[in-house]
């Protein structure tokens, strides 16, 4: 992806910004962040106070280089650097002991962080030119589905939108997966586009799930991702019965699939979801947002 001569003015704002302790809305390749200068503890409150997010919860410092880690790391294993090199830049988020320098709204008050490198151009002449760590949790309200494209952001803050730069629609379009390794077994805590058959190949030992002592990470409580309007999951055999039970009572609804339904009706609305999973995940949310 080519930066325009316009969005790299817009990133050296952006810089500014954050250099003065405001809040910047920028792409990564899974979704757009809302990032605020990671040393700056009031600054990074102001994200807290934005999205209206618990201070319980952590966020994720964003580097340009895996060389940076040091300065937000103080333990880094050897599965976590095997699987930094595997992945990063990319969509990839590792929790580690924390440098005694990180401020505890970053940790959500634990002694872990999360850290990754993103991959997405924007994301990275960002960071580059700030020369320093980003935290940023997804650009929306708490609770609320992610943005994956620049007017989902301004959707979700109307005029309190901060700086927001516009790098289209995300390529991944889910948060980013989420692998613990504080303790001598790896743990995949958050699915992502990485999936565990792929972690595996590098980690061979990495238990799905977070077991009795992980970390509290960002995105893994039941009221994230929440669309506004009530959603079902239906195996697809269950779908025309239930189908028929909203329609019996004129109730109009949506049904986000592969393939459109075989009954047909003026209360239904099918949303294409795509066949492939890349496809699928990456309008995922966008689809949500319609619903």
């Amino acid at each position: 992806m080519a930066i325009a001569r316009a969005l790299q003015e817009e990133i050296q704002n952006a810089v500014e910004a954050l250099r003065a302790g405001e809040l910047v809305a920028f792409p990564t390749e899974t979704v757009y962040g809302l990032g605020a200068n990671a040393n700056n503890p009031e600054a990074v409150r102001k994200i807290f106070e934005l999205k209206g997010r618990p201070p319980t919860h952590p966020v994720i410092v964003h580097i340009d280089h895996p060389r940076y880690i040091q300065r937000w790391v103080r333990e880094m294993s050897p599965e976590a650097t095997r699987l930094a090199e595997a992945f990063w830049p990319g969509p990839l988020t590792l929790v580690a002991k924390r440098a005694p320098a990180v401020n505890d709204l970053i940790t959500g008050g634990q002694d872990t962080v999360a850290i990754r490198v993103p991959s997405h151009p924007v994301a990275q002449q960002l960071l580059n030119a700030f020369g320093g760590g980003i935290a940023a949790p997804s650009a929306n309200r708490y609770g609320h589905i992610s943005p994956t494209r620049a007017e989902h952001v301004r959707d979700e803050f109307g005029d309190e939108t901060p700086l927001l730069l516009d790098g289209g629609e995300t390529k991944i379009g889910l948060e980013s997966t989420i692998v613990s390794c504080v303790d001598e077994t790896p743990r995949l805590l958050r699915p992502g586009s990485i999936t565990l058959t792929q972690l595996r190949a590098v980690v061979p030992n990495i238990e799905a799930g977070p077991g009795a002592k992980a970390p509290r990470v960002p995105g893994s409580t039941s009221r994230h991702y929440s669309p506004t309007t009530p959603v079902n999951i239906v195996p697809s055999r269950r779908l025309e019965q239930v189908m028929h039970e909203f329609t019996a009572k004129h109730e109009k609804v949506a049904v986000l699939a592969q393939r459109p339904p075989a009954m047909a009706n003026p209360y239904m609305t099918w949303i294409n979801a795509g066949t492939r999973p890349d496809a699928y995940g990456r309008q995922l949310y966008a689809n949500l947002r319609t619903l």
